[in-house]
């Protein structure tokens, strides 16, 4: 049962559950302002309604948050019209007017933090600490793109002939489609508007159908620091129309930009879209990170590693690590002190309760996925040492397997779950070529203290980034991204902006010398 009603300028949700586990069975509340509960579409800088909505579930419960405005293509052209009309205006902004908006949006999320990360554990599960992160690390890249804003930098080059004087201008592409994933709906949201926005794109972001309530927050932010009509624009959609609405933003002649960020088979589908109009492209898309444990390793730090890297967000990121090589010398110290860790660092329940750690999967098929990954494990020989049973709803327990084999379906596909499979090598050249027997390439994770070793690993992992003795590599200020099928181009660092930049070459002619 829930129960929505306002209190001095405040959306107060009241939740009772019946029939959960122990750690559900009480009262829940989503208090936030009432003006950052916003539930219908952002299009020209107006709330819009659509036909019908479709519901936001709290993923640990299954109650409804709230029902959102199911936009349709109808409306997804009006917000691909609107940035077109906006991108006009906006680019002729000077860079520095561009970066003090930026600034004040900035501002406004670290001002509204709080709220803004319960939005993000209601309907996305995480727990509060994780969610406060998220929302810091979200406002981090509006801070970063307002500051790079002022630093798009052309060239002059020097001609082959007198007369003339060869310039190399960067100007913004145009209107960018920004395709979002459900497990950071705030970050991944700013870290490609915020380049966009910096060198003078107009976007229309088309938010995860679980997770559209931080979106349309960033929006109402976006209004009260000024971004002017048609330039932010965003467009909810059940799964139902995700299809038709996303084709519209990826084959619409007016949009010259698509970013993405999800499952590399969904990357495909749209790369395919952006073939018919020849769009540039950034695709942030699925991984398989390995985690190697070296013998030359400090034990602690790696299993303090290995908990950083796998349970943050309840094993539900695209750089988490999937699979755990540990040689052989080092193996049965490290499997002893990781399982201990999980007994006493991990601890379940609602996201909103501060002991919490690992909240729920997004929903229940992520749930069968694990589950189907763990059962298929043991049938081909693997024992579970932790965990491994699936709970009620979309609670899945912590689990950590050892005599584990690299033809076993958890090495062979993304988890997206808190499923550590542990293999256990004998040599560097077999953890390389296991780590590397992988068509997707974007993070990847080792533990060793030989200077030699670090730097032999790092160089033949086939991977965009890499974490050397640390499990937590995400940055505002370095690039991300992948190799092979895990995506094409970078976001965040100073690279992050060339994504929304064409270069035009202007030769300038006929001059005296």
């Amino acid at each position: 049962m829930a129960i929505l009603y306002l209190s001095g300028g405040r959306c107060i949700l009241r939740q009772v559950f019946s029939g959960l586990p122990s750690m559900l069975q009480r009262p829940y509340s989503l208090d936030v302002s009432a003006q950052l509960l916003r539930t219908e579409g952002f299009i020209d800088g107006r709330w819009v309604s659509a036909a019908s909505t479709f519901p936001v579930l709290d993923p640990a419960t299954g109650e409804e948050i709230a029902k959102v405005s199911d936009c349709g293509t109808k409306e997804a052209q009006d917000a691909v019209n609107a940035a077109y009309k906006a991108f006009h205006l906006w680019k002729s902004h000077t860079a520095k007017e561009r970066s003090i908006l930026l600034r004040k949006w900035f501002d406004l999320i670290i001002q509204n933090r709080e709220d803004l990360a319960k939005l993000i554990t209601a309907e996305c599960g995480k727990p509060m600490k994780e969610s406060i992160g998220e929302m810091t690390y979200s406002a981090s890249f509006l801070e970063w793109f307002s500051e790079e804003a002022r630093r798009v930098y052309g060239d002059i080059v020097a001609p082959s002939a007198k007369d003339r004087k060869i310039l190399l201008l960067k100007q913004p592409v145009g209107v960018a489609s920004i395709i979002t994933p459900w497990n950071f709906p705030s970050a991944m949201i700013t870290r490609k508007v915020g380049a966009a926005l910096a060198v003078g794109c107009t976007v229309v972001v088309k938010p995860a159908e679980d997770t559209p309530l931080s979106a349309l927050a960033l929006a109402e932010l976006s209004v009260q620091a000024g971004i002017p009509p048609g330039v932010f624009n965003v467009v909810p959609c059940s799964r139902e129309k995700t299809p038709a609405v996303g084709e519209l933003l990826c084959t619409d002649p007016l949009v010259a930009k698509i970013s993405f960020t999800g499952s590399t088979a969904t990357g495909k589908i749209l790369l395919r879209h952006a073939a018919g109009t020849v769009k540039k492209v950034s695709m942030e898309l699925g991984g398989h990170a390995p985690f190697i444990v070296f013998d030359s390793a400090d034990v602690d730090k790696a299993v303090a590693g290995a908990m950083a890297s796998k349970f943050r967000n309840s094993g539900q990121t695209c750089v988490c690590s999937n699979r755990f090589l540990v040689q052989s010398g080092i193996h049965d110290a490290f499997m002893e002190k990781l399982a201990k860790a999980m007994d006493a660092e991990l601890k379940l329940g609602h996201g909103s309760e501060p002991t919490t750690t690992q909240g729920p999967l997004i929903n229940a098929r992520a749930a069968e996925k694990v589950e189907g990954q763990v059962t298929d494990a043991v049938a081909h020989g693997a024992v579970i040492v932790r965990g491994g049973k699936r709970l009620e709803g979309s609670f899945m327990q912590p689990t950590l397997l050892s005599n584990v084999t690299t033809d076993m379906l958890c090495m062979r596909e993304e988890t997206f779950g808190p499923l550590i499979p542990v293999v256990k090598f004998n040599t560097e050249q077999e953890a390389l070529a296991i780590a590397n027997a992988s068509p997707v390439g974007l993070a990847g994770y080792f533990y060793s203290r030989d200077i030699s070793q670090i730097w032999r690993v790092a160089e033949q992992m086939e991977v965009g980034m890499v974490g050397v003795n640390e499990g937590m590599i995400s940055a505002t200020e370095a690039s991300f991204g992948g190799v092979k099928q895990s995506g094409l181009g970078r976001e965040g660092s100073k690279y992050g902006i060339d994504e929304y930049l064409e270069i035009k070459y202007m030769c300038l002619g006929g001059l005296s010398p």
